[in-house]
């Protein structure tokens, strides 16, 4: 069912922001892989299409939910943040006092950062960094990372234009016309909404996991959808899906290569309907590393590397259990799709 409701088959989605918009956010701290979760949920989804979409600001990389790197639907953003900022910068307060980045600190680096980026202007990482250091302004043991979500969070930058193969920052105002402020119930109903339709089955500590509310704003979040979503109780726990979800009758054998930090697997609190507990260790770390995956019928049975090469991307699949190895012709298939989005050729290792 999830990868149906993740549009990772049957999708119906045409573009990168139908699809991010879809999804309500997607984990983005691997920015290549990101672009080929969105690509493989897009029919005939390529590399350039979704750079498209992010160079013309239709989606926004940034920190949102939990604190991490999302893609969000620029029509999401402003409510998105408002949401989920107060939790982020609570959770934050400890590190940025260890690194003495005081109010006074974040409030002046954020002006410089405004002034910096004024009409209309992209500027990288380092050139944010650089206009700080000019300032005084101590970027270093982890310090420009915090200064420039806090800057994030304000709602003072975003991602902009890529500047060859590097990512770049601009200002929110200028890159998403702001729209009118949504109250906390629409967007608490918004995004519960969003996670509930292109997740489920779902349940509610999945959706706090997901989202980083907490476990009061999200239970009222799901009772202001639930008139909409119906729920069905499994080992205990209540999963919840649309009363328009349905289920394809006419199974069709599947394998996917889904990338590092994928939603299919990263967005449960439980994910041991995607894979088995004793090869969880094996598809993501304590630390929150999670490897790109092999996905047989909606089962992680193993990892993959790749490898590009001039016009090559080689492609090394490691399965955990040798009798649970996917079909070759259609391993073969998933290789060559991921090719096709990078408009490479494919070689099997």
């Amino acid at each position: 069912m999830r990868l149906i409701s993740q549009q990772i088959t049957g999708t119906k989605s045409k573009s990168a922001k139908e699809i991010v918009g879809w999804m309500g956010a997607m984990q983005a701290q691997d920015f290549n892989m990101a672009k080929w979760a969105i690509g493989l949920r897009l029919n005939n989804g390529n590399e350039e299409h979704i750079n498209a979409a992010i160079n013309s600001g239709e989606i926004i990389r940034t920190h949102v939910l939990r604190p991490t790197w999302h893609f969000v639907a620029a029509e999401n953003i402003y409510w998105m943040i408002e949401l989920t900022a107060p939790r982020l910068k609570s959770s934050m307060r400890g590190r940025l006092h260890q690194l003495e980045l005081t109010e006074k600190v974040l409030k002046k680096s954020n002006k410089i950062i405004e002034q910096f980026l004024r009409n209309g202007k992209h500027a990288t990482r380092k050139e944010l960094l650089g206009e700080l250091d000019k300032a005084k302004i101590a970027t270093d043991e982890n310090r420009a990372s915090h200064i420039l979500l806090n800057a994030e969070l304000d709602k003072i930058i975003c991602s902009g234009k890529m500047n060859g193969k590097q990512t770049t920052y601009v200002l929110l105002s200028e890159r998403v016309p702001k729209p009118k402020r949504l109250h906390k119930e629409e967007a608490l109903k918004n995004l519960a909404c969003q996670y509930f339709q292109s997740h489920c089955p779902a349940t509610l500590h999945d959706f706090v996991w997901w989202s980083g509310l907490s476990v009061t704003d999200a239970k009222h979040a799901l009772e202001l959808i639930k008139d909409d979503f119906i729920s069905e109780k499994i080992n205990s726990e209540l999963y919840w899906f649309p009363n328009s979800f349905s289920i394809q009758k006419n199974f069709e054998e599947s394998v996917f290569l889904l990338p590092a930090f994928d939603e299919f697997l990263i967005s449960y609190k439980d994910r041991t309907a995607a894979i088995i507990k004793e090869h969880h260790g094996k598809a993501f770390s304590n630390n929150g590393i999670f490897w790109p995956t092999i996905v047989v019928n909606g089962q992680v049975v193993g990892l993959w590397k790749r490898e590009i090469k001039k016009d090559t991307v080689i492609i090394e699949p490691v399965f955990f259990d040798k009798k649970n190895k996917a079909p070759k012709i259609d391993l073969a298939k998933a290789a060559d799709r991921f090719a096709v989005f990078l408009n490479l050729r494919t070689k099997f290792v």
